[in-house]
C-alpha cells in the first residue's frame, strides 16, 4: 500500500485507493489531481489552506474536518474524535491529536488525525500532536507521524508512539518545508531510532 502514499511536504499527503484522498494540502502543484475527500486536521495556516483546497476540489468531493476549520466553509462535514464516518465510500476514524504539555494544540481545542481504511489497509495520519495516552487504543497498519519537536512530537518520541501503535511501517513527516520547524536529519533520527520499518518518502507532486 506504500507505493500509493505520496508524501506533498510538511504533514500534506495524497493517498490513492479506491478513492482519492488528500490529508492537510497545502502548497500543491496547480495541476494536483483532483481529491473525492479531503480531510483537514485542524485551522492552522500550514494544515488548512482554502486556496489548496479549491484546487483540487470538484463537485462531488467531500471535506472532513474539526470545527475550527468547517466554521472557515460553506460546504464540509464537522467531525470530532472519537468519530467514525465514510465519506465518498472511504471509512474513516477520528482521533484526537493534542499538545499534553504545550499550548499550541490544546485539547479542548478537538483537533483530530484520521485513520484511512484504503485497500483494506488502515493508514493513521496522527495530525499535530504529541505522544498521547489514546495511541494504546489505536491500530493501523500505517502510521503517519510528525517528527520535527517544538508544536509536536520529538523523533525520539514519534519512535516511542511507533514502539505503541506497531504498524508495519511508518512515515515520518512535519519536515521538509523551511517556512515550519522539521529537517530532513529529523526523519533521518526518527527512522534510527524507531523499532518498526520506517520509510522516508521523497517529495511528490
Amino acid at each position: 500500500m506504500e507505493e500509493n502514499i505520496f508524501w506533498l511536504g510538511h504533514d500534506s499527503f495524497r493517498l490513492r485507493g479506491e478513492k482519492i484522498v488528500y490529508i492537510d494540502p497545502w502548497k500543491l502543484a496547480a495541476d494536483a489531481e483532483k481529491a473525492d475527500v479531503i480531510l483537514v486536521t485542524h485551522d492552522h495556516r500550514d494544515h488548512f489552506s482554502k486556496a489548496d483546497i479549491a484546487k483540487i476540489s470538484k463537485p462531488d468531493t467531500v471535506i472532513v474536518a474539526p470545527e475550527s476549520v468547517t466554521k472557515q466553509l460553506s460546504n464540509a462535514i464537522t467531525v470530532k474524535p472519537g468519530d467514525a464516518i465514510t465519506a465518498n465510500g472511504i471509512a474513516i476514524q477520528v482521533v484526537p491529536a493534542y499538545n499534553p504539555n504545550k499550548k499550541f494544540h490544546p485539547k479542548a481545542s478537538g483537533f483530530v488525525g484520521y485513520i484511512v481504511t484504503l485497500r483494506g489497509k488502515q493508514i493513521y495520519h496522527a495530525g499535530d500532536t504529541d505522544l498521547i495516552s489514546e495511541m494504546t487504543q489505536m491500530q493501523c497498519d500505517i502510521a503517519l507521524l510528525p517528527v520535527s519537536g517544538t508544536y509536536v512530537m520529538t523523533a525520539l518520541e514519534a519512535a516511542e508512539a511507533a514502539h505503541t501503535l506497531k504498524p508495519a511501517l511508518a512515515i515520518p513527516m512535519h519536515w521538509g518545508d523551511p517556512t515550519v520547524v522539521g529537517t530532513r536529519a529529523d526523519a533521518d533520527e526518527f527512522k534510527r531510532v524507531a523499532k518498526v520499518p520506517v520509510k522516508i518518502l521523497e517529495k511528490s507532486k
